[in-house]
């Protein structure tokens, strides 16, 4: 982990920097600046995940690092260090993790810096779970994760040929030949897949991809010849409807 010292002090930052030394084992570089203008540019080149920085410093207050760094670069755990405590509200304006006197006290230093550290692995676990949200949302735009007893299994939409409902539970046809029987009613993944037209429901039990159509047949009533050579029945109040389907789909 990388921290930064601002402090317009030597012996000041040198002090510091001995005392998170001693303490902070996770800190394993420690940079300096001895004004803010010197300090936001290290922390622009080398984004340091923790910055001990002193408000009273001349030309610029610690306090001021808001109007040099924007809200996005403001990425780190700010520590302030400072000999007035009058700052205190000011401080925590900004958010900084913790608010340290002059002359520093060790325990107190090292109470601070671990607060920052937990609160850095927070972030970095919620960002992490974040980056793995997107990866799953970006797989279901052409994938199903399918409920089994031992797990997950995701499914191209493509390679399901047909939902099948079996009371509260659904049977799913995969186009390899392979039935899974899922623990969600037929409902489930007719709302779960509106929104993909190849998808139709012919049937009140049979939810089907109309990809996987081998045959249509007028005989004994309306019905399909799925690829998988199961043969489903086109409900009377849904015909036309697919009929119509039939006919704009394939300009017959």
């Amino acid at each position: 982990m990388k921290a930064l010292i601002i402090d317009d002090e030597n012996k000041a930052r040198r002090l510091l920097k001995c005392i998170i030394e001693e303490l902070c084992p996770e800190i394993i570089t420690i940079l300096e600046a001895p004004d803010l203008e010197i300090g936001v540019t290290l922390i622009q080149q080398e984004q340091p995940e923790i910055v001990y920085l002193d408000i009273e410093m001349p030309e610029y207050s610690g306090l001021q690092i808001v109007e040099f760094l924007s809200e996005e670069e403001i990425n780190f755990q700010i520590i302030f260090t400072t000999a007035y405590n009058k700052y205190a509200v000011d401080a925590f304006k900004i958010s900084a993790i913790d608010y340290l006197l002059k002359p520093i006290d060790k325990t107190e230093l090292q109470t601070a810096t671990k607060k920052a550290i937990a609160t850095i692995k927070k972030s970095n676990i919620n960002n992490q779970l974040n980056d793995l949200k997107n990866t799953f949302k970006q797989l279901s735009l052409n994938k199903i994760a399918l409920e089994v007893p031992k797990g997950f299994i995701f499914v191209s939409h493509e390679d399901i040929v047909l939902f099948e409902a079996d009371g509260m539970y659904t049977k799913v046809y995969l186009e390899n030949g392979d039935t899974e029987f899922i623990c969600k009613p037929i409902k489930h993944f007719v709302e779960q897949l509106s929104n993909l037209t190849f998808f139709h429901k012919t049937h009140r039990s049979y939810f089907i991809n109309l990809k996987h159509i081998k045959e249509l047949s007028k005989r004994d009533g309306h019905h399909l010849v799925m690829s998988n050579n199961m043969t489903i029945p086109i409900s009377k109040d849904k015909r036309n409807e697919f009929m119509t389907i039939i006919r704009e789909t394939f300009n017959t």
